[in-house]
């Protein structure tokens, strides 16, 4: 596509007379794209049915003219005071039974009909109107989806749909009932129009009816944006289609809406929000880009990169110098093709006055600008060569979305989460430099030499199938405390002891466990004590398997804590605990160590090693997440195109080293 910078405009923000100079600004810096009006849609249709474009049409065609092309936002996060005063059905409801008013974004009920009748009218308005426009070459339908829903909606008409959504999901009532376990406590429904919406209870709530809510919720979402993608389709269907995502953010599964774009789009922000520290960890960073590009298998953009600092009613820490440069070469590192900034310039009113651009509130170019203008002359030369070029792991790590809300529901421990656990098993592999992709549960298993899959709490016959099928093949695989649990309605299984049928692979069974509540457990690897933290397992082996390590406190000290079985062509290790850092950095040695799985190369702690490849060529990158000098080696046959002196990596400082396959 030859486009791989570009930035977050809000030309409605300024007077006229102010965005000539920026257009002229962005091309100096060598931006080629802008995303637009994603947040403007009283700016388009100021009174009901009646639009107005002109605005829109004179800030694309001025950029056009600087060799800029725009990406247009529809505006359906922010619906107008006209709609919500004249409709105010269309205003979000929470679990507590209270209406969100208007007043930030976001406030829309999305299964509303009349809220859907406005949203079909703008959007097929928009794409008409632009359908044959040359300097619009693509689409953001919304913004951040599922971002400030984390309750909403639950009023009638999401009611209305929960239900239709359960009828069609299960036939009967008398199934429902059953998936859901509805005798204890009497909650069996006789029809479908009798079940609410979970809002706020006396005491308890059902973990089925709330693993079927959020699924619903997720559903909701992917049908409402895909009734804008068809409309968009439809008029333009040589333009692309994106969404911006959010990382590890689970409203709506990521995979499922992913179906309805060209490639995924990712809102990268390393200084965190509002946070104290500067910038989060490297590996925090590294894991939220690689779960991004895993949702379609593909090369992703960055729609929205940090280019300042972050605020809204407190602020952030002000990137350093290079940090800026540093974030946005670790997003290319992990596949981004293309790096859009947020946003231009800071903006002068409303919540977002401290959420920091590229430009001051000013306007006048600065250190920042600078910077990355600096970057992006050095770095879009070497894009244009990668581009298309992907990761290669040889190490998947299971994701998914169903597992992390069945665990959000009951996380048995108060510190366990889904997510931070696949974080701890990422971290390990990433301090020894092993590249990592993160798979969906239904993926293509035999990609990957070791396949960790952490926390497999749902479980079904045909997940059970395919673990067994990737280890028979040859395949290393990690289950870990918590497996097998439940079944696909949330409900405990019954017939076996854990992990149920995959005992058969683990070679082990679970007859007993403890939920450590502030308290650790001693445990023995390879000689050396560690930590066991949150969840022990007690586990019995079966014959044929090997014991990795043992619990040394307790009453079930000597008891068996990891495993390993050896299966078909293959082996399956079985953790029964969550591993402290050091204990988890040991185990994912041997492992790795086992599978034959080489690191990219040999770094100073705080130095990210990445890389991308393609037909014949293959990119290393080095990445020092700190403010000090730091060295690292790598295969002698890579060659320096990017930095200063290879091996060698001043504060921030990114090198990238290229070689043929």
């Amino acid at each position: 596509m030859g486009i791989h910078f570009g930035v977050d405009y809000y030309p409605e923000h300024w007077q006229r007379d102010r965005w000539e100079t920026d257009a002229e600004l962005m091309k100096e810096m060598g931006l080629t794209v802008v995303r637009m009006a994603e947040f403007s849609w009283h700016k388009l249709e100021p009174q009901e049915g009646k639009y107005d474009f002109a605005w829109l049409d004179d800030a694309i065609d001025l950029l056009g003219r600087y060799g800029i092309r725009t990406i247009v936002g529809t505006p359906t996060a922010a619906p107008p005071a006209w709609m919500a005063n004249r409709y105010p059905e269309i205003l979000p409801v929470d679990r507590e039974g209270r209406i969100r008013g208007f007043g930030g974004r976001h406030h829309d009920c999305q299964s509303n009909a009349v809220y859907r009748g406005f949203v079909r009218k703008i959007v097929t308005a928009m794409a008409v109107h632009y359908k044959d426009n040359p300097n619009v070459i693509g689409w953001q339908p919304d913004n951040e989806l599922g971002n400030s829903h984390h309750d909403l909606c639950m009023c009638e008409s999401c009611r209305k749909n929960f239900q239709g959504w359960l009828e069609k999901k299960y036939g009967t009532v008398d199934r429902l009932n059953e998936a859901w376990g509805n005798a204890f406590w009497s909650q069996e429904y006789n029809e479908f129009s009798e079940v609410f919406t979970p809002r706020i209870t006396v005491t308890g709530e059902n973990p089925s009816a709330m693993l079927d809510w959020k699924c619903f919720c997720s559903d909701l979402i992917v049908d409402f944006m895909k009734e804008q993608t068809d409309i968009i389709r439809k008029h333009c269907p040589n333009h692309f289609i994106t969404h911006n995502y959010m990382g590890f953010a689970d409203k709506v599964d990521y995979y499922d809406l992913g179906k309805e774009l060209d490639f995924v789009s990712h809102d990268q922000y390393p200084g965190g929000f509002f946070a104290d520290e500067s910038h989060g960890r490297g590996d925090i960073l590294a894991s939220t880009l690689d779960v991004v590009r895993s949702y379609k298998n593909k090369n992703f953009w960055i729609m929205e990169q940090q280019s300042g600092i972050t605020g809204w009613e407190v602020m952030g820490r002000a990137p350093a110098p290079g940090q800026l440069s540093l974030w946005s070469l670790q997003s290319v590192a992990h596949g981004a093709d293309a790096v859009v900034y947020f946003r231009w310039r800071v903006c002068a009113m409303g919540t977002e006055q401290y959420w920091h651009g590229i430009l001051p509130h000013s306007g006048n170019p600065g250190r920042r600008y600078y910077e990355l203008k600096e970057m992006i002359r050095k770095a879009a030369p070497l894009m244009e060569k990668m581009e298309g070029s992907m990761p290669a792991p040889e190490v998947g790590i299971v994701y998914s979305f169903r597992q992390n809300y069945a665990l959000q529901i009951q996380p048995q421990n108060p510190k366990m989460s889904y997510t931070e656990q696949i974080q701890e098993y990422y971290r390990a592999f990433y301090d020894r430099q092993i590249p990592v992709d993160f798979v969906p549960d239904d993926g293509d298993f035999g990609k990957y030499k070791l396949l960790v899959a952490p926390l497999q709490y749902l479980m079904n016959s045909e997940l059970e199938e395919r673990y067994f099928r990737y280890v028979k093949n040859g395949g290393h695989l990690v289950l870990t405390m918590r497996t097998g649990v439940k079944d696909e309605t949330n409900i405990c299984m019954t017939d076996r002891e854990l992990p149920g049928r995959l005992s058969e692979l683990t070679g082990s069974e679970v007859l007993d466990y403890d939920c450590l509540r502030d308290a650790s457990v001693l445990a023995v690897f390879q000689n050396e004590s560690h930590t066991a933290r949150n969840w022990c397992d007690i586990i019995t082996v079966k014959e044929g398997a090997e014991v990795l390590a043992v619990y040394a406190s307790e009453f079930y000290a000597g008891e068996p804590c990891v495993t390993k079985n050896e299966y078909g062509q293959g082996c399956c290790y079985y953790i029964g605990t969550e591993p402290d850092e050091a204990f988890m950095a040991a185990l994912v040695r041997y492992m790795t160590d086992a599978a034959g799985i080489a690191a990219l190369g040999n770094a100073d702690e705080g130095v990210e090693l990445a890389a991308r490849e393609k037909a014949d060529r293959r990119w290393i990158f080095a990445l020092n997440h700190t403010d000090r000098e730091r060295t690292y080696s790598v295969d002698s046959s890579y060659r320096l195109v990017y930095g200063e002196e290879a091996g060698k990596l001043n504060g921030y400082e990114v090198q990238i080293l290229e070689r043929k396959i």
